[in-house]
């Protein structure tokens, strides 16, 4: 028995009456992402990771209480300013170091809806103290994390 070829919904959306309903704008921008490492090892991860071309994102590391950011160039600023135009914060760990300060920027987002994302870099780990001080204020959580983890979820974000 021979099947027919079927028309694959993709053809039937190239007649002039189906097309009219696609959508012909662009994908939206990059996202003003910001990845904070919360550590010295986490701190290399987001150096590495900063290398790469990104759009909108921007790198940091931080200390407790997480009021202020350093940039990778050693400029600090202060977290409300660089929270202004972001849309989505990713907090890296290794160690559960500096959980005031995932508090403090867990918090910040929260109050201005800015969706978080935390990895927790402990390899072949399943419990760290790095989960415990980022699972209250990371509404997407990566545990175990590889390093790789935080370029592929960059990617995906559009950062």
């Amino acid at each position: 028995m021979t099947i027919p070829a079927l028309m694959s919904s993709c053809a039937r959306a190239a007649t002039a009456e189906e097309a009219a309903f696609r959508i012909d704008y662009p994908l939206a921008a990059a996202r003003n992402t910001r990845v904070v490492a919360l550590d010295d090892a986490a701190e290399q991860i987001v150096r590495r990771a900063c290398a790469e071309p990104w759009g909108q994102a921007r790198f940091y590391s931080t200390t407790d209480p997480g009021h202020d950011l350093v940039t990778m160039t050693g400029e600090v600023v202060p977290l409300a300013g660089e929270l202004e135009d972001s849309n989505t914060l990713v907090m890296v760990s290794t160690n559960g170091e500096n959980g005031e300060a995932a508090a403090t920027i867990g918090a910040a987002c929260k109050v201005r809806g800015i969706m978080t994302a935390g990895l927790v870099v402990t390899p072949g780990q399943l419990t760290s103290d790095a989960l415990f001080a980022l699972r209250p204020y990371a509404r997407i959580l990566l545990v175990p994390a590889e390093e790789d983890d935080l370029l592929e979820l960059l990617r995906a974000t559009r950062a």
